[in-house]
């Protein structure tokens, strides 16, 4: 049998593209307060309206002095005092020097900064003990960081709490940013009970939305809470048609696999339309696709890991999409040395859990240990995903294997 012989498992690459070549980015934008932007993707570049720095200043707490009076004599007179935001505009004589401090504006006609470490007070003046000084020693030019026109940030870059201060520095108090996605999420069970209450025999808690609402919210979405929905037809159905008027993407939990009890997919095609059902992945094969009237649809598998999984490795590139993230990446492929077996039939790319460290400038990965799709334990001890591919057997310690860093998302 093939690697994907399985009837009916799509590789995960084949429903990659299906997910994402017929989303849209949203085109609602708006304009928010910078302290308010965060999270946000720009709908615009951030074009710089001034230089940064905007006057040539020093790099030092010092003595601003001009290179023909330095090389006359080392002992130069103080004439005055250059503080941030304070520049000295009084008279400067040949032969004396300026107290400047850091960031203070350079006075007209100074070649360089001597720094305090370099120089004693005298009762003659200020000795420099430097006696190597290059033009411009000390000095920041004028847009030695950024020229007016710069292009900072890039229409389609996600505002991060690096790029908020730095937009602040070029004066701007308001940015154009696009619509967070709003996600509509609930999940489906008759087994499932709140957090709180005690649990009846073969109740578990439900764990999943405490892992897919951060998930979004980390992704840049508004999370939609919908709660926990039994498995019934008739109020999953009406559940499902006010997700859709509520949220872009409507994200379940459970209900995918082939149950008996499992009516999502009945409710699909009533609705909609279903792109695809089941992967060639482990854990996550019942994960779904599809479009609502007015909403995209993704089914996660009920098992905790499996859904966390699949929110992680599938869900969030098609909701970077739809936000127009043009900036985001997927994790990059890491090769490391295994230090400990990993089980594994060919037929499914599998995503298992694992520790890695760095051994002489090695990745080096070991297991988490159980890697049960309901064994939470292994995911919360991970900081990166084994990436074994499809026809790939068992795995020996000390065999490479690839490995995914958890992005900021699972932090």
């Amino acid at each position: 049998m093939g690697c994907c012989d399985a009837p009916g498992l799509m590789p995960i690459e084949d429903a990659m593209e299906q997910m994402l070549s017929p989303i849209k980015p949203i085109q609602t934008t708006l304009q928010l307060p910078l302290a308010d932007a965060i999270g946000y993707v720009l709908a615009e570049d951030i074009l710089s309206p001034i230089f940064v720095p905007p006057f040539d200043n020093s790099a030092m707490d010092g003595y601003a002095v001009r290179l023909t009076d330095l090389n006359a004599n080392n002992v130069m007179p103080l004439a005055g005092k250059s503080f941030a935001g304070q520049p000295f505009d009084g008279e400067w004589p040949a032969g004396y020097c300026v107290r400047i401090m850091t960031g203070a504006k350079i006075p007209d006609g100074c070649d360089a900064v001597i720094m305090q470490e370099n120089t004693e007070e005298s009762d003659a003046g200020i000795v420099i003990n430097q006696t190597d000084v290059k033009p411009q020693n000390n000095i920041r030019p004028t847009g030695d960081d950024i020229k007016q026109g710069d292009v900072v940030l890039p229409k389609g870059a996600r505002l991060t709490a690096r790029d908020i201060p730095m937009i602040a520095t070029l004066g701007i108090s308001h940015v154009t940013v696009v619509r967070k996605p709003r996600v509509a999420f609930f999940s489906t069970g008759d087994e499932l009970k709140p957090l709180g209450e005690t649990l009846a025999e073969g109740q578990i808690y439900d764990s999943n939305r405490y892992g897919i609402k951060p998930l979004i919210e980390n992704f840049g979405c508004e999370p939609i809470d919908l709660g926990i929905i039994p498995d019934c037809p008739d109020q999953l159905k009406a559940t499902f048609e006010q997700a859709q008027t509520l949220a872009d993407v409507v994200v379940t939990s459970g209900g995918v696999s082939v149950g008996e009890a499992d009516y999502t997919k009945d409710i699909l095609e009533e609705l909609g339309q279903i792109g695809f059902w089941k992967l060639a992945i482990k854990p996550g094969k019942p994960f779904a696709f599809g479009k609502l009237s007015t909403a995209w649809f993704c089914g996660l598998p009920g098992n905790p890991v499996s859904a966390v999984m699949t929110m992680y490795v599938l869900v969030q590139p098609m909701l970077a999409k739809l936000a127009g993230h043009t900036e985001w990446k997927a994790p990059e492929s890491i090769p490391a040395i295994t230090r400990s077996a990993f089980k594994k039939s060919p037929g499914r790319t599998d995503y298992q859990r694992g520790i890695y460290t760095i051994e002489n400038g090695q990745f080096v990965v070991e297991t988490t240990g159980n890697q049960s799709s309901g064994a939470f334990r292994s995911m919360s001890l991970a900081n990166c995903f084994v990436v074994l591919e499809r026809e790939r057997g068992r795995v020996e310690s000390g065999e490479t294997v690839n490995i995914q860093l958890f992005n900021s998302t699972l932090y």
